[in-house]
């Protein structure tokens, strides 16, 4: 469950899984396993069990949530350094940590056995490793590594198919990233009975969000209709939509907060409840709600 987060992915974001050349691997494998057990999968594209180990293997080190990481080499194009480890069939491992290679197996090895593999090296990845992988995912996504944070969301997944927080984040991811389908196969994944839960609101009402402003155009005619009538409401909640859609949270919060003052009534009471629905799309601890909610407050019990 990994997120192809080619057009979304920031500059620089680590990859769990990787290949490797001759010239790249004293930085992508000697120096990288001095930060963790790195695993080289000697491979070659005739190789038949290369193929079945390929999915097994990168599911495995997924899982891991960034305890080890994988490195492929292709030993047909790069045979040097195969060579020099004296790797005489495929598919072959070899873990290396601190710089040295220190364990390894060969051929196309069973999930169950891969994973014991990676708990020599890391320790146990039992159940209890997705709190902790979810926890590392949200740091990662605060600090603007989101494919980073939807690789270990995936992992969570591949492990607890059913877990509903990495499932609501994982499908938020997608609905920034602008992919809009993706998010909607996302949250299709929930149990039955649990397409309504909490854990997946957020990602819901961004995905609302992101369809409703999809055909909207320029915020400058807006702009334009407000200045030559400040109660054309209609022009203002789509102003909200669009600067929302752009990121100003801000001026969103604003255009909304201004029609409740105007005309509470207007719509169907529709600016507070588009205002409550960003308060749910950004999270209840996204400084924009705390501060949209203040000025809700103050509006509306004064």
């Amino acid at each position: 469950m990994a997120f192809e987060a080619t057009s979304a992915a920031p500059a620089g974001a680590d990859t769990l899984v990787s290949d490797t050349t001759t010239q790249g691997f004293r930085q992508d494998v000697l120096a990288e396993s001095m930060q963790r057990p790195v695993l080289v999968d000697f491979w070659a594209p005739w190789c038949g069990p290369c193929k079945q180990l390929t999915p097994v293997i990168e599911k495995a080190v997924k899982a891991a949530g960034g305890k080890v990481k994988l490195v492929k080499m292709n030993i047909d194009e790069h045979p040097q350094i195969p060579g020099q480890l004296g790797i005489q069939s495929i598919p072959a491992v070899i873990a290396f940590q601190r710089g040295q290679p220190v364990d390894g197996f060969m051929g196309a090895l069973p999930e169950s056995q891969v994973k014991q593999f990676i708990e020599r090296l890391v320790g146990p990845l039992g159940p209890g490793a997705t709190a902790e992988l979810i926890a590392e995912a949200e740091a990662l996504l605060a600090g603007g590594d989101a494919a980073g944070a939807a690789e270990l969301y995936g992992a969570v997944i591949d492990q607890e198919p059913d877990n509903l927080a990495a499932l609501g984040a994982l499908a938020k991811i997608h609905v920034e990233a602008g992919d809009l389908e993706g998010a909607k196969s996302i949250l299709a994944m929930a149990p039955p009975g649990k397409e309504n839960d909490a854990a997946l609101a957020g990602a819901k009402a961004a995905l609302d969000l992101a369809e409703k402003t999809a055909s909207l155009g320029d915020a400058a005619g807006f702009y334009a209709r407000i200045d030559a009538d400040p109660a054309d409401y209609q022009a203002r909640f789509d102003l909200a939509l669009a600067l929302g859609a752009k990121g100003d949270r801000e001026g969103a919060t604003d255009q909304l907060v201004e029609i409740i003052k105007r005309d509470r009534t207007w719509n169907d009471d529709g600016a507070r409840k588009q205002l409550l629905q960003y308060f749910e799309a950004w999270g209840p601890m996204d400084p924009m709600t705390i501060a949209g909610r203040r000025k809700l407050s103050a509006l509306l019990f004064r």
